[in-house]
């Protein structure tokens, strides 16, 4: 990381100044004539899932700007279970995990803001533009996918950027305002200039009744999509997934369950195999396995660099990327975590098991096949074998890197759903948690448990274990008010991700970027607090 990547940034603000659509985008008017010109503009949502920023790797040679799955590992760093065993080549991602650098005016808060703001940029340029009087089919079906792009991006954001109570901050900032229940400001199609430079954080109910109307919008209209493009484009089954989400931030539990359930069965998916999981060439990388998923092919630029891309950082087996024997560097869990896991539950087996461990004597029995030969005994302890390259290729990058990245699985709401039951009786929320595990997962799981924070902890577990590294977790985290407690005597991180949290890290709730409140003068002095540097690694 070069110390310019550190210093404040002026940047142009991208949530509230229009800016300029690509070439390879319709404008608005071939939009309103033609319903193909509506699906290159529709398909502009998808590609930014996974567009490379290279005004920072160029400018500030910081390596993680690659989009939607970018997020994914920012938030997961955030947790409790995914970080790096040394310092080396780790700052491009560390910092989320460390409480380093996490002001608004430094790049890496900056990079959300911005990316997040863009996604829903693209998603507002197909409402914009489809009037649902005298659209057809096709557009109609385009319309519902931008609504569920937008619901997502703001949950998403709403999420990540609400104060919620924690041992570090206070609601009232530094220029003694109270931020209690703000959430980010909202951008709609037709905003004029003066309007987006007097745009405020939006209170959780305003923002509550935003999203819902979206989501409404996209059942209404989703089901006129017929074709979902490597479903990169979200159908039904997405939206209630999303509704799901959105149900349990809101803590309507009843809601839901009812969502899940929903998202389930229009899904028509099963959980995934132990077989299909594991795979060596398609494990956890193939859009047949998702719901809805980003997919990057050879040609997106973050393939093309070869570094800059999820497989760089979350495949261990290259020889190409950030991780792997590249440069010596894995991505790994966190060893109680690892610990708590039964050796009669396959996903066991998402990670390199310890030295004198059963599992890992009797690796040529544990169905695990190692793409390098010499991984087998080189691969440090709790590296994760979870997400495989393209194609099983570690050499390529142009064929490794180009893979689906899950945005949404079925696996998820088995789990709200079991959680969402669980709040109110915890019997029934542990025995939909069992039904899954035993039939999906672990023939052998049984746990009893006599109160609803212990069945929720159990519950939340597994899927802390079943969603690792796809960057979900981090809402459970802040919205459950979980610790973080990465210090502790054995513990495989690197010292200054040794952190420990009483409750919800300060750092879960995110600061907005300078470049927002330089331009939005409704966001000036209403900021959250900057978590930074609050926390004192564990030695």
């Amino acid at each position: 990381m070069t110390t310019a990547g550190l210093f404040a940034l002026v940047l142009a603000n991208t949530s509230c100044i229009d800016e300029t659509e690509p070439t390879s985008v319709a404008t608005q008017a071939q939009a309103e004539r033609s319903s193909s010109a509506t699906k290159a503009q529709a398909m502009a949502m998808p590609a930014q899932l996974n567009a490379m920023d290279e005004d920072y790797t160029d400018n500030y040679n910081w390596h993680a700007p690659f989009g939607y799955p970018a997020m994914m590992i920012i938030r997961d760093m955030m947790c409790n279970d995914m970080g790096f065993p040394t310092s080396d080549y780790a700052s491009h991602f560390y910092y989320f995990g460390a409480d380093k650098y996490l002001g608004g005016q430094y790049i890496y808060l900056a990079y959300i803001w911005e990316y997040y703001y863009k996604l829903i940029q693209t998603a507002n340029a197909v409402i914009g533009v489809v009037n649902p009087e005298s659209a057809t089919k096709e557009q109609l079906g385009f319309l519902g996918a931008a609504y569920a792009f937008r619901a997502m991006a703001y949950l998403d954001l709403a999420r990540m950027y609400e104060f919620l109570p924690n041992e570090m901050t206070k609601s009232v900032n530094a220029d003694n305002n109270d931020v209690t229940g703000l959430t980010v400001p909202i951008v709609k199609p037709g905003m004029t200039e003066q309007e987006a430079r007097n745009n405020p954080r939006a209170k959780k109910e305003d923002m509550v009744e935003f999203i819902k109307g979206d989501l409404e919008l996209a059942k209404q209209y989703i089901p006129n999509i017929t074709d979902r493009i490597s479903r990169t484009l979200p159908n039904l089954a997405c939206v209630y997934g999303l509704e799901a989400r959105f149900d349990m931030w809101i803590e309507d539990y009843s809601a839901a369950a009812a969502a899940a359930e929903h998202a389930i069965a229009e899904s028509g998916m099963t959980p995934l195999s132990e077989a299909v999981a594991l795979d060596k060439a398609s494990g956890m990388n193939t859009p047949s396995q998702f719901m809805w998923c980003c997919n990057l092919v050879k040609e997106d630029a973050a393939v093309q660099s070869g570094i800059v891309n999820f497989v760089s950082w979350m495949s261990n087996q290259t020889t190409y990327g950030y991780t792997g024997t590249a440069t010596g560097q894995y991505m790994i869990c966190d060893k109680k975590f690892y610990n708590r896991i039964s050796p009669t539950d396959w996903r066991i087996k998402w990670w390199q098991a310890p030295e004198g461990s059963d599992l890992r004597n009797q690796k040529a029995k544990n169905h695990i096949e190692y793409l390098i030969a010499s991984a087998a005994e080189d691969m440090p302890e709790l590296a994760s074998l979870k997400f495989r390259p393209g194609q099983g290729n570690t050499e390529d990058y142009n064929v490794g890197s180009a893979v689906a990245v899950p945005l949404m699985r079925v696996e998820e709401m088995y789990f709200i759903k079991a959680e969402a039951e669980a709040h109110t009786d915890a019997a029934k929320g542990l025995a939909t948690l069992t039904d899954f595990m035993v039939q999906y997962r672990d023939p052998n799981f049984a746990k009893k448990v006599s109160t609803v924070e212990a069945a929720i902890d159990e519950i939340i577990f597994q899927k802390r274990v079943e969603l690792w590294g796809e960057g979900q977790l981090f809402f459970d985290y802040k919205r459950l008010n979980m610790s973080v407690n990465r210090g502790y005597e054995g513990t495989p991180f690197f010292n200054l991700m040794r952190l420990n949290s009483n409750g919800r890290p300060a750092w879960m709730n995110l600061v907005i970027s300078v470049s927002e409140y330089q331009d939005n003068q409704a966001v000036n002095h209403w900021n959250n607090p900057d978590p930074s540097d609050l926390y004192t690694p564990w030695e």
